[in-house]
């Protein structure tokens, strides 16, 4: 998403109708160029064109102002999880990467949304309409883990599914916050975002004792016979056979 200067203030005339979505796009505006913390309430007023006072029409203090933003990112980012997810489909190991990707697709897009979600330090349990909005997001998360944990092999046990997914979540944002949004500052590393939490995670899942091998799952398949009699295929995948 572009948040140039030019493209604000040729939206501005048009949102002056509407005071509340002129705020919330000048917030997202400022955050996008200063981060969550850096501008004030005042700051958004200016950007949106209109008075200091104005704001309160709408907004209680800043801290609403970014607790309607972080609400609406993380409205989207449900409906992009659960795109990705697709309960399931075709099978858990591949929707699951899917979710991973998705998750720093997300961040990457739409940084401005990320940084209210994550990095304003809102109290969200404060807030039951941005609460719900967070739990209903990290449920598509706890959802796959839950089939994760399904897969462990015969003979380990069975972890926490919600353990799996607040590890399996932090890992992800800690990605994201490294370099998938695109920091001018980051450093530069010898991998893609992706590769980078694909790895983590089988790190992870070995450690739970899953096998992390990534050659195909199912019953061995038979091959025609050569000179030395059939062969058979390869092992279990990297999470047991897919479910």
């Amino acid at each position: 998403m572009s948040w140039r200067k030019e493209d604000r203030r040729a939206e501005r005339g048009y949102h002056h109708g509407n005071l509340k979505e002129a705020l919330l796009q000048a917030a997202l505006g400022l955050i996008a160029e200063k981060g969550a913390a850096g501008f004030t309430f005042a700051d958004a007023a200016r950007m949106a064109g209109v008075s200091p006072a104005a704001p309160y029409r709408h907004f209680r203090d800043r801290d609403e102002l970014l607790s309607s933003i972080a609400q609406r990112g993380f409205e989207q980012f449900e409906a992009v999880l659960t795109a990705a997810w697709d309960d399931g489909r075709p099978d858990t190991v591949t929707a699951f990467e899917r979710v991973g990707k998705a998750y720093l697709a997300f961040a990457r897009a739409e940084p401005a949304f990320y940084s209210a979600m994550f990095e304003s330090g809102l109290p969200v349990d404060l807030n039951p309409a941005l609460l719900a909005a967070s739990e209903r997001a990290f449920g598509i998360i706890r959802a796959a883990a839950e089939r994760l944990a399904a897969l462990a092999p015969p003979g380990t046990p069975r972890p926490p599914a919600l353990m799996m997914a607040l590890h399996i979540w932090s890992m992800s944002h800690g990605v994201a916050s490294l370099f998938a949004r695109g920091d001018a500052a980051r450093r530069k590393l010898p991998m893609s975002a992706e590769d980078l939490l694909e790895a983590e995670v089988l790190i992870y899942l070995r450690g739970l004792g899953f096998r992390t091998d990534r050659r195909p799952a199912g019953p061995p398949e038979q091959k025609p016979a050569g000179p030395s009699g059939p062969t058979s295929g390869a092992p279990s995948g990297p999470w047991g056979t897919p479910k």
